[in-house]
């Protein structure tokens, strides 16, 4: 482009307004600036662009092809700015979340749902990875925040509670009543039964592990199992007894489906919560994040 676009926005305003004189009263520009403006671009275009009329001034058939072009850019521009001016308005932005597969289905679901609902101009994505691999995105910066079991290393990040979750073993009655007719009583029914448990990379195996090491409970027949529904539903089914997330049961257990182990030393309960880093700007669509999930209350099943 061999001018710059104050050159095209002149030529433009004029040729809408068929004159010189109303043209500078649009532009607050004086007329001998406008007439040395289109001449310039004239000599630049190596064309006429404008006949004098008894009212003012009139297209050439040059002008008329370049007031063609003129015309969609600028109108071009202008919906871009509305576009952008409604984007701000309407809060337009993009989230970017990061948490476990057992976290999302099981916690993350309820806030997203009603969030959405509440702001559906802000697009969001959903990187489901591991916990520590959530912790690695964040201080990455390749994600917003991560919805975490909270642990010790949580070193420049913001962590904000929203729960307690607590592990426990299940099993269907029937599954139990089998152990106990074969002489395996309830409360050694964890060194006896089949145990499944999520595989060795899941940060609540991790936590399990150190459960079993402190306590000096040895395992002798388990399955590792990478998703948290699959544990519930082998559980259901009289596959074994399943380390799962109490919360995530809880209907099961009232119903009778499934049956709670007791143990002699309860697994400690773990805090879950949203993490990101501390002193940065947040973006508009964290601050609605934010403020929502503070106050939000999921309904219980």
């Amino acid at each position: 482009m061999n001018q710059n676009l104050s050159s095209y926005w002149i030529f433009y305003t004029v040729a809408n307004a068929g004159n010189i004189s109303k043209a500078a009263k649009e532009l607050y520009i004086s007329q001998p600036a406008i007439s040395k403006s289109i001449q310039k671009l004239e000599e630049s275009l190596n064309c006429k662009l404008f006949s004098r009329s008894s009212r003012g001034v009139i297209l050439t058939d040059e002008g008329a092809l370049l007031y063609d072009h003129v015309k969609e850019a600028f109108e071009t521009l202008s919906t871009g700015e509305d576009k952008l001016k409604r984007s701000i308005d309407l809060g337009v932005g993009h989230l970017q979340i990061g948490v476990s597969p057992t976290l999302c289905k099981y916690v993350l679901l309820p806030y997203l749902t009603e969030f959405i609902k509440q702001n559906p101009h802000i697009s969001i994505s959903i990187s489901c990875q591991p916990s520590n691999e959530t912790l690695r995105l964040l201080d990455e910066n390749k994600i917003d925040i991560g919805l975490i079991a909270k642990t010790d290393n949580l070193k420049g990040l913001q962590f904000d509670f929203i729960e307690n979750i607590e592990d426990t073993f299940v099993a269907t009655p029937e599954y139990l009543s089998n152990l106990e007719a074969r002489g395996v009583k309830k409360d050694e029914a964890l060194e006896h039964a089949t145990l499944m448990l999520l595989d060795k990379n899941n940060a609540t195996r991790r936590y399990i592990d150190d459960y079993f090491q402190a306590n000096h409970i040895t395992i002798s027949d388990s399955i590792d199992i990478s998703d948290m529904g699959l544990l519930c539903d082998f559980a259901k089914i009289g596959v074994g007894v399943a380390c799962v997330i109490k919360n995530f049961v809880a209907k099961d257990l009232k119903k009778g489906r499934l049956e709670e182990l007791s143990l002699e030393l309860p697994i400690p309960s773990r805090e879950i919560g949203f993490a990101y880093k501390e002193n940065i700007k947040l973006s508009k669509s964290m601050e609605a994040f934010i403020d929502f999930y503070k106050t939000f209350e999921p309904e219980e099943e």
